[in-house]
């Protein structure tokens, strides 16, 4: 690996007001993630994992602090600058799927090239066969189980071949199985592809499968498990 990180963040900060009540939900987390490594950030509901997730992603300016991916300076241009590096260099899983419903699932996948002006069909029909669904490529959500959804999901985020997934407790909304499975396809996707992989779980034995487990309380890291 690299001794230089792809992904680096230093002393960020972030808080949210509730009517006038300050909630501190990064206190100075700084965090290097080397190329092709699996990080798991990991605490229970509140922690700031998520927060920090987000911020890592570009999706979510600090207040204080600095976010540098492969050598760019995220929050410094504009806000169009940011948006243009995460669908080119960036794939997104999240707990809901967020899948449009009116959209089969290779329409689904293909989004994200569609925003870049390629519409990558092959690429997104591979994408789906790989996930093991080649047999629902003309589905909609609406007729595919929760599993079958992520799976969409996650084709859809390594359509624009990233450099980067980012993955907010992609097997919240599933049962063990298919959240073992969704895990272990994740690892195999990013590892084959020689990706890099971060993921947001409150699940230790789940965050134990990465390369590191980073643990989050109360907006700070406690300890990290290689």
């Amino acid at each position: 690996m690299s001794t230089t990180p792809q992904l680096s963040a230093k002393d960020l900060y972030r808080s949210f007001k509730i009517g006038q009540r300050k909630i501190d939900v990064l206190r100075g987390i700084s965090i290097d993630v080397q190329r092709g490594e699996a990080v798991f950030l990991c605490g229970v509901s509140g922690a700031g994992k998520t927060t920090l997730l987000y911020t890592l992603a570009g999706l979510e300016r600090p207040e204080a602090g600095e976010v540098i991916f492969e050598g760019h300076i995220l929050y410094k241009k504009s806000s169009s600058a940011d948006a243009k590096l995460r669908n080119h260099k960036m794939g997104f899983v999240f707990q809901s799927y967020f899948l449009l419903p009116e959209l089969t699932a290779l329409e689904n996948v293909l989004l994200p090239s569609l925003i870049r002006n390629r519409q990558r069909v092959d690429e997104a029909v591979a994408g789906l066969e790989r996930v093991g669904l080649a047999d629902r490529l003309q589905h909609l959500p609406s007729e595919m189980s929760g599993g079958e959804q992520q799976r969409v999901a996650i084709a859809r985020a390594l359509i624009n071949d990233p450099a980067i997934i980012f993955a907010d407790e992609p097997t919240g909304n599933l049962d063990t199985a298919n959240g073992n499975a969704i895990i272990e396809l994740l690892l195999d996707l990013a590892r084959e592809k020689q990706k890099t992989l971060v993921v947001v779980t409150h699940d230790q034995r789940l965050a134990s499968t990465g390369d590191r487990r980073i643990d989050i309380r109360d907006g700070l890291i406690t300890g990290q498990t290689a």
